[in-house]
Parts: C-alpha cells; structure tokens; sequence
C-alpha cells in the first residue's frame, strides 16, 4: 500500500472511530469550596436574632429565626432582655434525640420563676405561609416528609406548593419550644436542641425558634439523662446556665466573632454537590443524593486580612 493510501485508512479509521469521552473532571471537595469562597459568601448574623446561651464550659451561639416564628422570636428576646434563664439549668438529655433546658420548679407555683413581660403563651408558629419574597434555595433530591425541602436564610425548611405553606425541619442544631398538649403552650420558657438522628416527625407540631450555629458539642456532649426520656433525676446532676443573653446586649468586646455562609449564593450550591458526589480520595462510591439534615451550614471567625 502506497504512503498516500496509508495515511488515507488512517484518517478514515479515526473519523469512524467512536468519540472518547473526556475524564469526568474530579468534583471539589467541601474544602476546596470554601477555600474558594469571597467575603460576599459570607453574612454575620444580627445581633438581635443571636442569642448566647453561657455554660461553665462555655459559649453556645443560637441565631433565632423570626421569618418563620416572629412571636417566639419577640417573646425570648424578652425573656432574654430580663435575663429569664440565668441561673436555671439543662434538665434533660436524651440519647439520639434533645437536650433540653428550662426551669426546674416550673410545675410548683410558689416556685416557678416569673416570666415577667413574657407571654405565658405563644400562638402556634408551626407553619407559614410561602412567600416569593422569602429566600428559598431548593435541594436537587427528594424527601419523604415533604414535596419540597431546602434552606432559607441558613435555616432548613420544607414547603409543600400545593397548600401554600413552607416551615422549619428538625435537623440536628435546630432549637424548639417544649409545649404541652396545648397548642399555645410553647412561649419559648422551655427550649430544647435535637442532638441525634433528625425527628422530623415533630415538624409541624411545634415551632421551631432557630439554630445552634456555634458550639453544639457543648450540647451534644453532656451526660445522658438516667431517669425517664433522658431526665436527670437529681439536682445535681443538672447543668446550669450561667446567662442567656441577646448579642445585642452584651458589650462588643465580649461578643462571639462569628460569619455564616450564606445559603442563597453559587457556592452554597457547590457545597451541596460536594456532599451529594463526595469526591475525597477516601469515597470510592459517590452517593449521588443528600438528604436536607445532612447538609452542613458551616460558620468561621472572620477573616483578619
């Protein structure tokens, strides 16, 4: 065969010759993600909306969430102006579920503490209605108590378009306020955070006050209530609450520094795909799929340069 017919198969074979696929490109990490954050990503919560829950082992930051609950939110800054819960005390950790704090003599009247200007009842805030104007960042995947489910403002919601409402999901982090069985119960006097598998079975069944964005294993870590749904059985055995306090209350010098990643920006989205298609060396099998409490909502100290 000639030079010029051997150049001519050539060619023709590799015109035949079906396409290669490029390399999936190897996704980022969450790390990588946030290394490529900007300032812009990042918001610092008001200091009207963060609370600070002071322990003997320190420092337990809560941002409220009054687009969801604005009368529990109204009704714990009073509690929190008039220093409601100093000196009371976490009275119940229970395994894979909440630990919960409050006052130990609320069942005795002559010993209960006072509210003070705080309402002894709160209208239910289970629920709102969906609103366009209220930030909604959806998830890819699906849920199994929702037709939707995503992040507004940092917090975890789900909505269902059908019935025009939208609430607050119980993820690990999120913070409630214990009720009995009325439904105006809950006024805020008795909080509680979910420190194991998320109950989303309570969701629409209390009102959810806000989220624990900063130092949750002082919460999670506490020893485990012996006594009926994880109660400490004696005094003791409790821990007390040093102070609980509105950022904005507290001197400058004294507040937590403290940035969220925004959940309405690229790089939120990014940060989800990182975690629904895991690509660090150690993940041979990338899942494809996240569920809305295994979303991490990361915090930082603010940079200094």
């Amino acid at each position: 065969m000639s030079a010029i017919l051997r150049c001519l198969a050539a060619s023709l074979a590799l015109a035949c010759a079906p396409a290669q696929a490029d390399a999936p490109a190897k996704g980022r990490t969450m790390q990588q993600v946030l290394d490529a954050s900007t300032p812009t990503d990042w918001r610092t919560p008001a200091a009207e909306n963060t609370l600070y829950l002071d322990l003997a082992d320190g420092r337990v930051v809560i941002e409220l969430a009054p687009a969801y609950a604005p009368l529990h939110a109204a009704n714990l800054r009073t509690m929190a102006h008039e220093r409601y819960f100093d000196g009371l005390a976490i009275l119940r950790v229970q395994d894979n579920f909440v630990t919960q704090w409050g006052d130990p003599n609320a069942e005795e009247k002559d010993k209960a503490r006072a509210l003070g200007k705080a309402s002894k009842t709160v209208a239910p805030e289970f629920e709102r209605g969906i609103d366009k104007e209220l930030p909604f960042t959806r998830l890819p995947d699906g849920d199994v108590y929702a037709p939707e489910v995503g992040f507004s403002d940092g917090m975890p919601v789900a909505r269902d378009p059908k019935s025009g409402k939208t609430w607050l999901a119980h993820c690990y982090g999120m913070v409630g306020a214990g009720r009995d069985n009325s439904v105006d119960s809950g006024s805020g006097a008795e909080l509680y955070v979910v420190i194991g598998e998320a109950p989303r079975q309570l969701d629409r069944n209390i009102a959810l006050v806000g989220r624990v964005v900063q130092g949750m294993e002082l919460l999670a870590s506490l020893p485990r209530g012996t006594a009926a749904l994880g109660f400490y059985d004696k005094p003791e055995q409790r821990v007390t609450i040093k102070s609980l306090r509105l950022a904005v209350d507290v001197p400058e010098s004294e507040r937590t520094p403290l940035q969220l990643l925004r959940t309405d920006t690229e790089t939120f989205s990014a940060l989800v795909e990182s975690r629904r298609n895991r690509r660090d060396d150690w993940y041979k099998q990338p899942a494809g799929k996240i569920g809305l409490c295994n979303v991490p909502l990361p915090a930082r100290k603010p940079p200094t340069h």
